[in-house]
């Protein structure tokens, strides 16, 4: 039997948690706020300043196995929408990110002895969520299995080091060089005591080739998928109109927006650009620029950006470096071709040239020809579009969970 834990509970979570449900090794599920249809929390979640309840919301079936840890969270969510930005700042504030992930970690490590005597065998948790636990399951002989979302640290700075050279205007974009040495050696100390990793994308796994330890094995499982949309017309390449390009995202180079606005400047006769994904930094004259140049939206529900992407002739994903990247399974489930880059799990999802196109992370060459291609060759957007749909269809979020659930199960039994 395994306790699983996450703060916020996305759809990853989501998915894993009731996978093991159905596996019948879920001993406990710990997260910081959770609602389920029809309780109490649901229905004020229903009221617009609550809304974030909802977006809490998990399946019926978990609630005889969940358990809430919610004030810290509550209070970070309450400082956002005040615009108490002290309270959250990075690693500092009373109700940031850091301390609600170990306010919770914490809580999972103080009740691991009760847990092991009720037939609990593992803990499975996530980056920077995991270090309480993990020591104190290792005190009394649990099994410890660790989720990384994105890739491992080390890697990163190693990459992103460049993209500051490469595009020195965009640098203040880059906000994962804000860790402190603490956090980081917390991050490594996981690993450390991990016994398995489980990782959504190769890409992720090879980032844990920097480890400079005793790396534990490592799995790869990618996430699912969203329910298919239904079908739609493919019209590009029938008319006069210009090609329409979406991207989703953190507005940081991290997720190359400076490679998408170059060629999309380059481009600009033939190409219409929509831009929807938040500022990460206060202070980027050379994006609030840019912005101006295309479709700026700052913050869409997630049925409207669903619906969006379904409109768009073609999402354009080029993160240089991503654990994942939702957006893409997101955008396929759509019927919406992807090009992405080999720096996320694009290479898991997409067969290049079939379902989507991969490109070589930061390389606007490679980007721009891309797009070329398909202004030149129409066809393209529905022939990748309806293959990309199919293979959303084959590979729903209930996968993902089975066979995660099936790796964990060997592990214990």
């Amino acid at each position: 039997m395994i306790l699983l834990s996450h703060p916020t509970g996305n759809s990853n979570v989501r998915a894993a948690a009731l996978g093991l449900l159905e596996k019948n090794i879920l001993s406990g599920f710990r997260t910081s706020i959770a609602t389920f249809p029809g309780d109490f929390l649901y229905r004020v979640g229903g009221l617009g300043p609550l809304a974030e309840l909802r977006r809490r919301s998990f399946d019926i079936k978990l609630k005889a196995k969940t358990r809430m840890t919610p004030w810290k969270e509550l209070g970070r969510i309450a400082s956002l929408k005040s615009g108490l930005r002290k309270f959250v700042e990075h690693e500092k504030g009373i109700f940031c990110v850091d301390t609600v992930y170990q306010a919770l970690d914490k809580k999972v490590a103080r009740e691991l002895g009760t847990a092991k005597k009720s037939g609990t065998k593992a803990v499975y948790s996530y980056e920077d969520g995991s270090l309480f636990s993990f020591l104190q399951a290792k005190k009394i002989g649990l099994k410890c299995f660790y989720d990384l979302p994105i890739g491992y640290w080390r890697s990163a700075r190693f990459l992103l080091e460049m993209e500051k050279e490469r595009w020195p205007e965009w640098a203040s974009t880059i906000t994962s060089f804000k860790d402190s040495q603490a956090k980081l050696q917390r991050k490594d100390e996981e690993i450390n005591l991990a016994d398995k990793i489980f990782v959504a994308s190769s890409f992720t796994a090879k980032t844990l080739q920097d480890y400079p330890g005793a790396l534990p094995p490592v799995q790869v499982i990618p996430y699912g998928f969203p329910a298919t949309a239904k079908q739609r017309e493919y019209t590009f390449g029938k008319s006069s109109r210009k090609l329409k390009l979406l991207f989703v995202g953190g507005l940081s180079q991290r997720k190359g927006i400076a490679d998408l606005f170059s060629v999309a400047k380059e481009l600009k006769s033939f190409v219409e650009l929509t831009v929807i994904g938040g500022k990460v930094a206060a202070n980027c004259d050379t994006l609030d620029k840019e912005l101006r140049l295309h479709n700026y939206i700052p913050y869409l529900p997630n049925n409207e950006i669903l619906k969006l992407m379904w409109q768009s002739d073609l999402f354009v994903f080029p993160s240089l470096f991503e654990g994942f990247g939702l957006v893409i399974t997101e955008a396929m489930s759509q019927g919406t071709p992807v090009i992405t880059t080999d720096r996320t799990a694009g290479p898991d999802l997409i067969n290049n040239g079939e379902n989507g196109w991969i490109i070589e992370a930061g390389s606007t060459i490679s980007l721009k020809r891309a797009i070329e291609n398909i202004l030149t060759t129409p066809r393209l957007l529905e022939e990748a579009g309806k293959a990309a749909r199919e293979s959303a269809s084959q590979r729903p979020w209930k996968v993902y969970g089975r066979e995660l659930a099936e790796a964990l199960h060997s592990q214990l039994f």
